[in-house]
């Protein structure tokens, strides 16, 4: 598979080490789909079929109307939103992809606590009852500690390296793609810090930190 490649519609294998290898419009890789557009749309909707798959699992907590509301937030915390963004803090997201992540994210929280949108009742009021984040900041903050992690290492290291690469030629006409850093750029902006606050790993992930909010029943 290649990326943006001109002669995409060119299927012919391709011979490595005297093998012939199918070209393909996408494949797993790392528990994340690759797609021949580069775009995303493909991995989350990956990531949100195996989050309902796990959600599913777990019906008979989640959808159990004798379980307590905080238990049923902290089941979906530890089990089912890992899995819906396993590797989000290496995605170049953009906001529509975002808003696809929140509305599946919403619907699971709903049918936990059995109500529909009919009640005409909001999201921040489902979120608070279960204890739960929203989703972006979550991946916010998975991503900003990910930028951390990478700037704390060597300048050999192949991720700044990969982080600093400046690729020769122009630019295609249009809108261009929203890139990692970009997204990050408008990360550090949003929680106010900068590169200086990195060395420090106490500091970098007590200004970056996102934490899920406390429900009635974690007062008592």
């Amino acid at each position: 598979m290649s990326f943006n490649n001109p002669n995409s519609s060119d299927n012919r294998p391709i011979p490595i080490d005297g093998q012939l290898v199918t070209m393909c419009d996408q494949y797993k890789y790392l528990g994340g789909m690759m797609h021949i557009s580069g775009n995303l749309e493909c991995n989350i909707q990956h990531r949100i079929a195996a989050a309902w798959q796990k959600w599913r699992e777990l019906t008979g907590v989640t959808c159990d109307k004798r379980m307590p509301v905080k238990l049923k937030g902290l089941v979906y915390k530890s089990m089912i939103r890992p899995v819906l963004i396993y590797g989000s803090e290496t995605w170049a997201i953009t906001q529509k992809d975002v808003h696809t992540i929140q509305s599946a994210e919403m619907k699971m929280l709903r049918w936990m606590c059995g109500v529909t949108r009919l009640d005409k009742i909001r999201n921040e009021f489902v979120r608070g009852s279960l204890g739960v984040r929203d989703i972006a900041d979550k991946m916010q903050e998975s991503r900003l500690r990910w930028y951390g992690h990478i700037r704390r290492r060597p300048p050999d290291y192949v991720g700044n390296l990969a982080l600093h690469l400046s690729l020769p030629g122009r630019r295609s006409r249009g809108r261009p793609k929203t890139r990692w850093k970009d997204v990050v750029l408008k990360d550090m902006s949003e929680c106010q810090v900068s590169d200086e606050d990195v060395e420090d790993r106490a500091r970098w992930r007590k200004l970056i930190g996102k934490a899920d909010p406390i429900t009635m029943w974690d007062t008592s």
